[in-house]
């Protein structure tokens, strides 16, 4: 009997959109990027221990830059990721699938705490499925929700190792074939809304923190409540540890958490171990 088994593994690594010392950063502008890829699979033949063949691939990009001007500090980041998976006849299935804008400007004034501004825009980047239905479902596109939300308030850090943020925020959800799910007003019977506003506070605490010389953990947690809910807070919790091999090469396990009720009553949960190829542009 003749056995074939072949398995390929490329994943990008989690790159947190984490801030940079001053003491790092030259006069002007400090742009990063990064791009990675997924490509995995798995095939067999005449396999007598069982087994499905399986592809899966995943794109993923983050780019920023830091206008550094003592005292001012204009942080922006952009991060994209699309992946997909094809287990034996069951076609493709979307497994990444994430658009994430930031931009925050920062003024030091000699406090503990220096005043922010920050522009925040979340969305798929395509088309997203209920794979629980057959057939699947479609429940989001790009922009269908999309969240854009602006805050401003005070900011402290400690160096790379840690920052937090809290503030008075603005969030307005944009939707159009998926409106009844994302915007809509529960009071208002005779019309589907395509778009809802919210004020609130926003509180954003991200981590970097480096326990070994190749390991590193990365944190970010978002929180909002909005003021007419203050007892109901949208959650979204990144946590990765990354593990570096060489200047390519990374091993990664990342779990993100959230529960936002607007989405799901229930808290969703990601996890996930990755060997990591990543390519840095800047």
């Amino acid at each position: 009997m003749r056995k074939l088994f072949f398995l390929i593994l490329f994943s990008a690594s989690i790159i947190s959109a984490q801030d940079v010392a001053d003491s790092l950063l030259i006069q002007g502008w400090n742009p990063t990027g990064v791009v990675g890829v997924n490509l995995s699979q798995i095939a067999f033949k005449d396999w007598t221990q069982g087994g499905s063949n399986a592809l899966a691939y995943t794109l993923f990009s983050n780019f920023g830059v830091i206008y550094f001007d003592n005292p001012w500090k204009w942080r922006t980041n952009l991060k994209a990721a699309y992946g997909r998976t094809k287990l034996e006849d069951q076609g493709y299935r979307t497994t990444d699938n994430e658009f994430y804008f930031e931009s925050i400007l920062t003024r030091k004034i000699g406090w503990p705490v220096d005043p922010y501004f920050a522009l925040t825009i979340r969305s798929s980047l395509t088309k997203g499925y209920d794979y629980k239905s057959d057939p699947a479902v479609q429940i989001v596109d790009f922009f269908d929700p999309g969240y854009v939300s602006q805050a401003l308030g005070f900011q402290y850090s400690h160096g790379e190792i840690f920052s937090s943020r809290l503030g008075v925020a603005l969030q307005q959800t944009f939707a159009n074939k998926f409106a009844a799910a994302y915007t809509d007003d529960i009071e208002t019977t005779d019309k589907i809304e395509d778009f809802k506003f919210d004020t609130g506070i926003e509180s954003v605490t991200e981590v970097k923190y480096n326990f070994y010389d190749n390991m590193t953990y990365l944190s970010f947690l978002r929180l909002f409540s909005r003021f007419n809910s203050l007892d109901v807070w949208d959650v979204r919790w990144d946590n990765t540890i990354a593990a570096k091999v060489n200047n390519y090469i990374t091993v990664n396990f990342n779990v993100v958490l959230v529960h936002e009720i607007s989405q799901s009553r229930k808290t969703q949960i990601k996890e996930a171990i990755n060997i990591g190829f990543a390519y840095s542009l800047f």
